[in-house]
C-alpha cells in the first residue's frame, strides 16, 4: 500500500521495479492500480480458467427410446441403461414412439411412461413430465444430487 499517487509519480515507481502499472478498479475514486508483472498475471488467469473448465463436467442427455406394446424384457434392458445414464450424472430423455394404430391407444403408452418413471422415483427426478410432441411422447429424467 502506497497510498494515493499521481499517474506520473506511479508510473515512475513501475519503471523503477521493470513492472508494469495495471489498473484494478477505474471506477473507484480515486482509480486504484497496482504495480505487477503483467504477463504473468495474465498467465496466471490463463492457467486458473483453463483449472476450471478441466473440473467442470458436462451434462449430456442421452436418449431411451420405447415404444407402447414393449415386452417386460425390453422394458428392463432399457430401465437398466437408463439407470447407467443417470448414475453417470447425465440426464435420461425417454422417448415413446406411436405408429399408425398405436395413436388411438394413448392410454397404454401413458402407463408404460409411468411405469419408468415409478421405477426411478429414488434415482432420479422429473424434470419434464410427459407431454405429446406429434407421434411421440417425450419424459425428461435428471439425477438426484
Amino acid at each position: 500500500m502506497i497510498g494515493v499517487l499521481s499517474r506520473r509519480e506511479a508510473l515512475d515507481l513501475a519503471a523503477e521495479a521493470n513492472l508494469d502499472l495495471v489498473e484494478i478498479s477505474p471506477n473507484a475514486e480515486p482509480p486504484v492500480c497496482k504495480i505487477l508483472d503483467n504477463g504473468k498475471y495474465k498467465y496466471e488467469l490463463q492457467k486458473k480458467k483453463a483449472e476450471a473448465k478441466k473440473k467442470q463436467k458436462i451434462v449430456e442427455i442421452k436418449e431411451i427410446q420405447i415404444r407402447p406394446m414393449i415386452d417386460d424384457n425390453d422394458f428392463d434392458v432399457k430401465r437398466r441403461a437408463a439407470e447407467r445414464f443417470l448414475k453417470e450424472g447425465n440426464k435420461v430423455k425417454v422417448t415413446m414412439r406411436f405408429r399408425g394404430r398405436e395413436m388411438s391407444h394413448q392410454e397404454i403408452g401413458m402407463e408404460v411412461i409411468n411405469r419408468f418413471k415409478d421405477a426411478f422415483e429414488e434415482l432420479a427426478k422429473i424434470e419434464t413430465a410427459p407431454r405429446f410432441e406429434g407421434k411421440q411422447m417425450l419424459m425428461i429424467l435428471a439425477p438426484k444430487i
